[in-house]
């Protein structure tokens, strides 16, 4: 049985290389909710779910399932921020769990990685849907100490709701789990045209074709910049890295002049609930360097650590 208020935090890729913050966020805020986020020692890329299981669809369940073994063994749900690294780890532990023959050839394989057996002992949550529906806008209330006052733009990327068969998590054709979230925090949720769409980096679509990646994001700022958001609102670190140098991208070279600040989920939380904004990391980032929060304070503020 997985502990209780633990969960077995999976770094991936992206955020402990390009955004920290994200992560030193994410800590923050789970930590001041109660939970104990335990590190997953000699995790590796999870891996992600359009370049590798195109290739190889068992060596992709391998290496995944070797990290859910990792979270096994800590008798610990995984926590992710990142919607392909749920993606790839929600849907390959399910799939084990249900099918006893690629179980069987995973549990084979995972024998010549060390000392790894897949069992399907614990599950795999994303920090979005802990929040949206665990701790939800009624739990979060009285965590807060300050609320903002910003419209948002919000992206929930491809794999966070899709399949919904596999996920679970709400339809993915109109979900509303962040915009309730982020209300309580004094976010406005501000909707574009084709708001549910990819932002063109996932699938090996950014790693292939550059100039395809761009068109598609291009469209969709050009949507998203017809509504005049203050922020983007994102809960995935390479969505996160696509609006950033996207926008960077179009600006140089198509005569944008984009400059929208892109922030985390964790990171707007974790402000909301007392972290300074120097902690949350915007100043480090492509886009909204100067971007200030503001907002309204609640309570006394808790000094960040």
């Amino acid at each position: 049985m997985v502990k209780e208020n633990t969960f077995a935090f999976f770094l991936g890729c992206l955020m402990p290389n390009r955004y920290p913050a994200i992560e030193k966020s994410t800590k923050f805020v789970m930590e001041k909710l109660g939970y104990e986020l335990l590190d997953m020692e000699k995790a590796t890329c999870c891996p992600a779910p359009g370049v590798f299981r195109s290739f190889n669809k068992i060596d992709w369940m391998v290496a995944a399932a070797r990290n859910l073994c990792i979270a096994e063994k800590l008798d610990a749900d995984i926590l992710t921020v990142c919607n392909g690294c749920f993606g790839t780890l929600q849907e390959v532990n399910k799939h084990l769990k249900q099918n006893e023959e690629h179980r069987e050839i995973v549990n084979e394989k995972l024998k010549l990685l060390g000392d790894y057996e897949f069992k399907g002992a614990i599950n795999v949550r994303h920090v979005a849907e802990v929040l949206g529906y665990e701790i939800g806008p009624w739990g979060i209330e009285d965590h807060i100490v300050r609320k903002v006052n910003v419209k948002a733009a919000i992206h929930y990327g491809c794999h966070f709701l899709k399949p919904t068969r596999i996920r679970e998590i709400e339809s993915s054709e109109g979900p509303t789990i962040i915009e309730d979230f982020v209300e309580i925090l004094g976010v406005e949720s501000v909707r574009f045209k084709e708001q549910l769409t990819c932002c063109g980096a996932g699938g090996g679509v950014k790693a292939y074709s550059g100039d395809a990646s761009m068109t598609i994001f291009g469209e969709k700022m050009k949507n998203i910049d017809e509504v005049k958001p203050d922020i983007i609102l994102d809960i995935c670190p390479f969505c996160h890295l696509q609006f950033e140098t996207g926008q960077d991208y179009l600006n140089k070279n198509k005569s944008c002049n984009y400059d929208y600040p892109v922030i985390h989920i964790s990171q707007l939380v974790a402000y909301c609930m007392g972290m300074d904004q120097e902690f949350v990391g915007l100043q480090y980032q492509l886009m909204g360097r100067e971007f200030i929060f503001g907002g309204e304070e609640l309570k006394k503020e808790e000094e960040a650590t």
